[in-house]
């Protein structure tokens, strides 16, 4: 193998865009693209992902050709354990790479730039302002809560309550309060345990449909959210746990738009009341607002605006030798050996 990729973060969480040593992408929409390339050549995806180029915190695109008229370039997510259909954070720094590569010509203020990805078009805005270097923000596919107050039992945590709720992929969200954790980074990996076993509890209680397209019907993660502030300061903490025991860097961006729909659902956000999240880094911030309201099959749903920055961090050739045993990748982690949360 021999594939260059350009080096991108968003708020902290990385994004590995992949720009030669692709073979032919077949398929008639971008979802046939997913599953051919999971089928054809996963290998890639591991290849980047996975250590030792990559790491098991890693996340990674790769372009395809539009099946959408109205769309100046497509893109394929890929993490450590596969695909996913959106991704927030990787739009704000792909909204960036396509301006500043020439895929679409910068225009003032702000240039748009229309995105596909598997869950639909995300118009991306990139400003111009040199002031504002990095900026960009997105608006969602319609976002609407599917269920809330869901009961869910834990292993060794109990019951709790959850909310499920879509951005261009479905989250559960529960309260700090109800897993005894805080946002601080010291909880993160007590987290990534505790939002993996939310995830995979629900996964066997709930069966995940979207009303308009069955291949978008998957549970990507669970949301921690620190409730602390919610009524008294614009600022929400979350932690979202996706993939395989993955920790988002950033505040998470398909992550908040679901947020977003659910904070409205629950009439704690009204239409263009701006709110930030915050990950765990300092300084991680997404801001977002509820831009007008729409419908999903027969779901009330909102459209999310989400803005963060992105910035490049370099580029890369990765090779590979037919001798290399590790030619592919593997993954390792660290593993809880305490603090298990009893309930």
């Amino acid at each position: 193998m021999r594939v260059t990729t350009c080096e991108m973060h968003t708020c902290g969480e990385p994004l590995r865009i992949v720009e030669t040593g692709l073979p032919d992408i077949i398929g008639n929409t971008i979802l046939d693209k997913v599953a051919f390339i999971r089928e054809n050549c996963d290998d890639i995806r591991k290849f980047l992902m996975h250590e030792p180029r990559g790491h098991h915190d890693m996340f990674g695109t790769l372009r395809v050709e539009p099946d959408l008229p109205s769309a100046d370039a497509a893109f394929v997510f890929m993490n450590n354990e596969g695909y996913t259909t959106m991704c927030g954070h990787a739009i704000i720094a792909l909204g960036r790479y396509c301006v500043d590569n020439g895929i679409v010509e910068a225009e003032e203020p702000e240039t748009l730039v229309n995105i596909q990805c598997p869950c639909g078009l995300i118009p991306t805005y990139v400003s111009s302002n040199k002031e504002r270097s990095g900026r960009v923000r997105f608006h969602s596919v319609p976002s609407f809560v599917l269920q809330m107050d869901v009961s869910v039992r834990v292993p060794k945590i109990g019951v709790i309550t959850v909310d499920i709720s879509y951005g261009g992929a479905f989250y559960a969200f529960v309260s700090t309060d109800a897993l005894g954790l805080t946002s601080k980074a010291a909880d993160a990996l007590t987290a990534v345990e505790v939002g993996q076993a939310v995830t995979n509890a629900i996964k066997k209680l709930i069966k995940i449909k979207h009303p308009e397209n069955e291949d978008l019907g998957f549970l990507a993660g669970t949301i921690i959210v620190d409730r602390t502030g919610l009524d008294t300061k614009n600022l929400v903490r979350q932690m979202a746990v996706f993939a395989d025991h993955e920790l988002d860097r950033s505040p998470c961006g398909s992550g908040t738009a679901a947020h977003i729909a659910l904070l409205h659902a629950k009439g704690l956000l009204g239409v263009n009341c701006e709110k930030t999240f915050q990950s765990i880094v300092n300084d991680s911030k997404f801001v977002g607002r509820v831009i007008r309201k729409a419908t999903c099959g027969l779901f009330d749903a909102v459209i999310a605006e989400v803005g963060g920055n992105a910035y490049y961090t370099g580029r890369s050739l990765f090779t590979s030798e037919d001798e290399d045993p590790l030619m592919t990748g593997f993954t390792s982690r660290p593993r809880m050996t305490a603090h298990t949360i009893e309930t």
